[in-house]
């Protein structure tokens, strides 16, 4: 029985029973199966007896079934007897009757090819073992290839001791993570160089913080190659509401990669079509009511979310992220920020308080942005902090002092006061005052459509308000590129969606926007930019931004497939 090390303790995987976990079995379609082994190149061409594949779980033997009957087809094609592909294959469970189940699948397309049924059962039983692929000490290294549909299950679902042995063996299992991660991370690797995973698993990971340690690991010793979006397709034995993807990664540098969406109406007979596609490296895009489907120079960097959206929002994106800096930019002086939270709103935000008038902040609200114009609703902040970013010492101000005495017990409630007891009376956020005066573009958290709005100064804004600031753009040339379909494409790529389609409007992600250098945009553009910002006319600003990034083909920013223009800024 393996063991694994966790700290000074030596846990036996026997202590952690299998049977108490949630095992979020999903059994994929024979068609599916063999398009995602196709997209990986375990053909029957191939000499797959030389080789090693790894299922990490087998469930009933989706997968394997494909996979031996390849294997019987490879043999005979190569003049190999069998028993050659004995170690071919590593499939692992966690239940024995699904260990046998798969083995007998196995064997049984083994008889059915005509081999003898002893070195079908031989071999069939050597294939599959019974145990954990994230915790077995016997998962090989070196393998050519990782294939299958890891479980879907939340990690907190999961037993406590299990759990831990789980994030002890897979570090990039953080936060409120899916089991999938960890056999990505597994898998990953465990191939040698060249050797390739491909998956058919829930896309969240793209885009959630807990896949961040993911693709940090992807990005640094890996490749993207093929990716196929399947939200709409029965690619199932049953109905799942799991936003399945099939993603093919590589160990390897970094090169071209496909990106696809399958629709509705994608069904078997569509994957040849696709695969040949995919084969052919001089396929223009395409897209149909079937799918749609482009080849990208090279995929997104980093961490942070990757974006989503169909293949031909993706290559816009790419090909902007290559030709322009980001909106937050050392170079311009441009900075993406949020308002003040206070832990305690009712309190800190008021309409009038009796405290002395210097410590009465005029405060921006949400509300305050509604017609696109800054229209201050006489909100103020109830301001605990100085000029110079200290807390305000409370005998100084004996007004503001007997204020926050009347709602000290609510102010005590707050965490942020249990941690700095002494400070019970501090905002979240500290106030830095110079943003106060400085001219600032506004964005509603929460909103279907970007929305900048102009505060020209006087205004410290609230939590549910982001602002942007500059000491090179004019921000009325700023809010015009912002106002434009091709900023909102970069927030719908990688921002969350709310119910009802809203998105949020948040820094991290308005720090994706890309944007011309000020100077590079022509003195009529500017001003027409600045103008359409006035009107808050979006389609105005769309067509001057269109020009600006140099985008022939406007694409799905509109209705339609995408396509840009190359050129430097």
């Amino acid at each position: 029985m393996g063991r694994l090390v966790l700290g000074e303790m030596l846990m036996p995987l026997s202590a952690i029973p299998a049977e108490s976990v949630e095992h979020g079995e999903v059994f994929t379609r024979r068609w599916i199966v063999d398009l995602i082994l196709d997209l990986a190149g375990y053909t029957a061409d191939r000499d797959l007896a030389a080789l090693v594949a790894v299922e990490p779980a087998s469930g009933e033997g989706a997968f394997l079934a494909a996979m031996a009957a390849r294997v019987s087809a490879s043999c005979r094609k190569h003049d190999r007897s069998l028993l050659d592909a004995k170690h071919a294959v590593r499939a692992f469970d966690l239940l024995a009757p699904n260990v046998a189940a798969s083995r007998r699948l196995a064997r049984d397309v083994f008889v059915e090819d005509g081999w003898p049924l002893p070195e079908a059962r031989e071999v069939a039983t050597a294939w599959v073992r019974q145990g954990d692929y994230l915790l077995d000490t016997h998962v090989d290294s070196g393998v050519d290839l990782v294939v299958g549909n890891p479980p879907y299950v939340r990690l907190e679902d999961v037993p406590a001791d299990r759990m831990l042995a789980y994030r002890a063996a897979c570090p990039t299992m953080t936060g409120r993570s899916d089991l999938y991660v960890g056999f990505y991370e597994r898998g990953l690797r465990s191939l040698k160089p060249g050797g390739a995973l491909a998956f058919i698993c829930a896309d969240r990971w793209m885009r959630n913080q807990y896949g961040r340690q993911l693709r940090e690991l992807i990005v640094a010793g890996y490749s993207v190659d093929v990716t196929v979006t399947m939200h709409d397709v029965d690619a199932f034995e049953e109905q799942v509401s799991a936003y399945p993807a099939i993603t093919v990664l590589r160990r390897a540098p970094q090169g071209a990669a496909v990106v696809a969406d399958a629709r509705r109406g994608f069904t078997a007979p569509d994957a040849p079509e696709l695969l040949e596609w995919v084969a052919d490296r001089e396929s223009r895009p395409r897209a149909d009511d079937r799918y749609e489907i482009a080849r990208l120079p090279h995929w997104f960097d980093g961490g942070d979310s990757w974006p989503a959206g169909s293949p031909s929002r993706l290559a816009l994106i790419e090909d902007l992220n290559d030709r322009f800096p980001p909106l937050q930019d050392a170079a311009t002086g441009t900075r993406v920020g949020i308002g003040v939270a206070t832990g305690a709103d009712s309190v800190f935000i008021t309409t009038g308080a009796d405290v002395e008038p210097g410590q009465l902040l005029p405060l921006s609200m949400v509300r305050d942005t509604t017609s696109g114009t800054l229209r201050w609703s006489g909100h103020y902040l109830v301001n605990p902090w100085n000029a110079d970013g200290q807390l305000v010492n409370l005998d100084a101000l004996p007004r503001l002092q007997a204020y926050y005495q009347r709602h000290a017990a609510a102010l005590k409630r707050r965490h942020v006061a249990g941690k700095q007891p002494a400070h019970w009376y501090r905002t979240i956020d500290k106030v830095d005052h110079s943003l106060v005066e400085r001219p600032k573009l506004l964005f509603p958290d929460m909103k279907n459509a970007i929305h900048p709005v102009l505060d020209e100064g006087g205004f410290y804004p609230h939590h549910n308000l982001y602002y942007i600031i500059s000491a090179t753009w004019d921000l009325r040339v700023l809010g015009g590129l912002l106002l434009s379909r091709v900023a909102q494409a970069f927030v719908e790529a990688y921002a969350v969606r709310m119910r009802g389609g809203t998105l949020r409007f948040q820094a991290q992600y308005l720090r994706r926007i890309r944007v011309p250098r000020p100077e590079a945009i022509s003195a009529a553009d500017r001003a027409a930019l600045a103008t359409a910002f006035d009107k808050r006319d979006s389609r105005a600003a769309t067509e001057v931004a269109l020009r600006v990034y140099g985008i022939d083909k406007p694409g799905d920013l509109i209705d339609g497939p995408a396509g840009v223009r190359g050129g430097n800024p």
